[in-house]
């Protein structure tokens, strides 16, 4: 192929990826990431917001569901990764209510102490957060979710642990297995360290969805947990005593954005419906349903909506619980293949949209770069440090800015992806054939005209390597994106982490890794392509 040949092709493609960009972010933009495809009239849909676990999965499918019944369109931004970013998402309005609870909001989002009797924490938190920052918080839900530090009944037994204390006099012999949140924050284990001089001879943090896991398998002694986990129960374990009362009242309520509260006043309405009927047992009940028995998270809220007479029976959520008859799980992968073409798609967007603005930058980079081999390294090394940013951290620093979902996704996916790109451009135009540049410069061609017409060519097959790198990289790293509401693969393996849920794990796992290999092996057809047809015809007869 000719190099004019070879530009044009790659120019067809350029705009055949275009195209399908495109295409697929108006259908992301159509779809967002609502469960339902046909919202109910309504006005604009309120995005509802929840955490990473599962009962504030749970209670943030209440919310939607009642806003629904009510003829309110609703788009779920669920699972997203801290309170820190949840609660950013809501102060930018692209989250309109998520379930919080009064403690975390006055220790930690408040920066506040206790210093206030259990009974005026709630009016005490709702007040400052409206003359901070404008947002409400609507009547609580009727039940608190405490903090709770939980050991096996063994540990409990042998070492005599009943209270917090206790756990102090003992604590630099054991292991704690701790949520990333709770070892961070005032009113997790950097207040217990004040209050009660605890300290641990080893801190693992873990997810929620595996710390009950790694006690029962006594890999960790002690695990923080929350008091309506339905975990406690499946795993028969002793929850300690806070004997201080270090803990505050941490009751659920929703937290509506300045926005909704100002605009919205039938949704408002609607979830004031919820005001004080959900009680411990109840939201215990309904956690253990969707952690321990398997039941999908829409199907345990479309229960505990119906037993409190606020909707009537929802055909849509009426799933049992896993039991014998559960389908195998490759009936499981076709159950859900609607739902999975999507997040792929919307995956694959995600990608698409990061490595073609990559691709636009770094290979000009690289070129300009050739052009100074003194300053090159430095600057190869600058873009490499982006590498070291723990991912999950970059899509967090991107919300201030850009807000939650497709744009700071994007945007991280984009600095992941330069590195390799610009690498492997500036050593391939570097280390292309010298025996060829110097034909090109006897030929009268310009220094222009060497790196374009043979330098280039002769480089394609490296740059396309570093492309194919970047995108397997952008694939694997795009399902974090999940944390911060971009949606793609990474929902149903966040949601499956929250809920203890391997097959909901997979069902986004395996579609990625398949996704990975697919366009690696097409961008690899791609360098095959970009060839030039002495290297391709060496490489055919090599391989014979």
């Amino acid at each position: 192929m000719t190099p004019r040949g070879r530009r044009g092709s790659l120019r067809a493609g350029a705009l055949v990826l275009l195209g399908l960009v495109v295409a697929g972010q108006a259908r992301a933009s159509a779809r967002g990431s609502t469960v339902h495809q046909d919202p109910v009239p309504g006005g604009d849909p309120v995005v509802v917001g929840s955490k990473p676990f599962a009962e504030s999965l749970i209670l943030a499918e209440v919310f939607a569901q009642l806003l629904e019944a009510r003829g309110i369109p609703v788009d779920r931004r669920t699972g997203l990764g801290s309170t820190e970013i949840v609660f950013q998402a809501l102060l930018a309005d692209e989250v309109d209510v998520y379930p919080e609870y009064t403690g975390t909001g006055l220790l930690v989002l408040l920066g506040d102490s206790v210093g206030a009797e259990p009974d005026q924490v709630f009016p005490r938190v709702a007040r400052a957060f409206q003359d901070r920052w404008g947002l409400r918080w609507l009547p609580p839900l009727g039940f608190e979710n405490s903090y709770a530090v939980s050991v096996r009944p063994g540990t409990a037994d042998s070492l005599e642990l009943r209270t917090l204390s206790d756990l102090a006099d003992r604590g630099e012999e054991l292991t704690a297995g701790l949520s990333p949140d709770f070892i961070g924050r005032d009113d997790g284990l950097l207040g217990l360290e004040r209050s009660y001089g605890l300290g641990f001879g080893d801190v693992r943090p873990l997810l929620q969805a595996v710390k009950y896991q790694a006690l029962a398998q006594g890999a960790v002694d002690v695990v923080d947990a929350y008091s309506t986990d339905g975990a406690l129960d499946r795993y028969g374990l002793v929850t300690l005593v806070d004997d201080r009362d270090f803990f505050p009242p941490y009751e659920a309520a929703p937290l509506v954005g300045a926005r909704l509260a100002r605009e919205r006043p039938e949704a408002v309405a609607a979830l004031t419906e919820l005001a004080g009927r959900l009680s411990v047992s109840r939201m215990r009940r309904a956690n253990r349903e969707a952690e321990v028995d398997g039941r999908p998270v829409e199907a345990v809220a479309s229960d505990l909506l119906e037993e409190l007479g606020l909707i009537e029976r929802m055909s849509t959520y009426s799933a049992g619980p896993v039991g014998p008859d559960t389908p195998s799980f490759l009936a499981y992968l076709w159950g859900r293949r609607s739902e999975t073409l999507g997040l792929t798609w919307d995956h694959l967007v995600l990608v698409a949209l990061s490595l073609g603005a990559a691709v636009i930058v770094a290979v000009p980079l690289g070129l300009g770069l050739s052009r100074i081999p003194s300053r090159a390294e430095g600057v190869i090394r600058g873009v490499g440090l982006l590498q070291t940013i723990p991912s999950i951290a970059l899509l967090a620093f991107m919300i201030p800015a850009l807000g939650i979902g497709t744009r700071p996704a994007v945007a991280a996916l984009f600095l992941y992806s330069l590195f390799p790109i610009v690498r492997n451009t500036y050593t391939g135009v570097r280390e292309a054939d010298p025996a060829a540049v110097r034909a090109g410069r006897a030929l009268g061609m310009t220094e222009r005209q060497v790196v374009l017409q043979i330098r280039v060519p002769l480089a394609a097959p490296v740059i396309m390597a570093g492309i194919r790198t970047a995108a397997v990289i952008n694939v694997g790293t795009a399902t974090l994106a999940a944390f911060i509401g971009a949606g793609g693969l990474g929902d149903p393996i966040v949601s499956g982490l929250a809920l203890s849920d391997t097959r909901l794990i997979l069902s986004g796992a395996i579609p990625a890794a398949a996704l990975a290999l697919v366009v690696d092996a097409g961008l690899a057809l791609v360098e095959q392509g970009v060839a030039p047809r002495g290297l391709r015809e060496s490489g055919t007869e090599e391989a014979r």
